[in-house]
């Protein structure tokens, strides 16, 4: 029997409970599921794709069928590198299915052999974004249930500013005991 390979593709920037809640429930449906994080140079990302990756690598490692990996370009030509049959992605409102099946029925239409499936998120996710988090998190206010306890400390880390300023000694400090120069 064929090996069913799925692409969980996104920015997820940052990742949030809805992203991790569909990894758990797609690696049990999908025999892999690749959650593909996208370099999208047209946007401005408040974590590096580094970043991303290792919070998800974090998250993610306790999923023996779950791997995490970048790309950049057309999502169905990652999907045939990795002989990947299906894609998913979830659908929290009317308006992201619209969107979705613009994007599915493109897909189709590129690589006709790759299937979209479409989850829809926990309740409890229904109007979970990454950037609700991000806005919420900039203006200070509480995400956690939102997001990992890992993410919410990240988002802490770049975010408040005197986390930032402790950040920004520590690291002067690091440059300055390297360069031997002391102040």
């Amino acid at each position: 029997m064929k090996k069913v390979i799925a692409i969980y593709p996104g920015s997820f920037d940052p990742p949030t409970n809805g992203h991790l809640d569909l990894v758990e429930r797609g690696s049990r449906i999908f025999d892999e599921l690749v959650v593909a994080i996208l370099r999208n140079p047209e946007k401005d990302p408040l974590f590096s794709l580094g970043e991303r990756r290792h919070m998800l690598e974090d998250l993610t490692s306790g999923f023996k069928n779950v791997r995490v990996d970048t790309f950049d370009g057309l999502m169905v030509d990652y999907a045939a590198k990795l002989n990947a049959t299906a894609v998913l992605r979830g659908i929290r409102a009317l308006s992201d299915y619209e969107y979705e099946l613009q994007m599915a029925l493109m897909n189709r239409k590129l690589l006709p052999d790759l299937e979209t499936v479409f989850m829809m998120p926990a309740e409890q996710y229904s109007y979970l974004s990454s950037r609700l988090v991000r806005e919420v998190a900039r203006l200070g206010g509480a995400i956690d249930g939102l997001v990992p306890e890992l993410v919410e400390q990240r988002l802490r880390e770049k975010l408040d500013p005197a986390i930032k300023l402790q950040n920004a000694r520590v690291k002067q400090q690091s440059r300055k005991s390297k360069t031997g120069k002391h102040a």
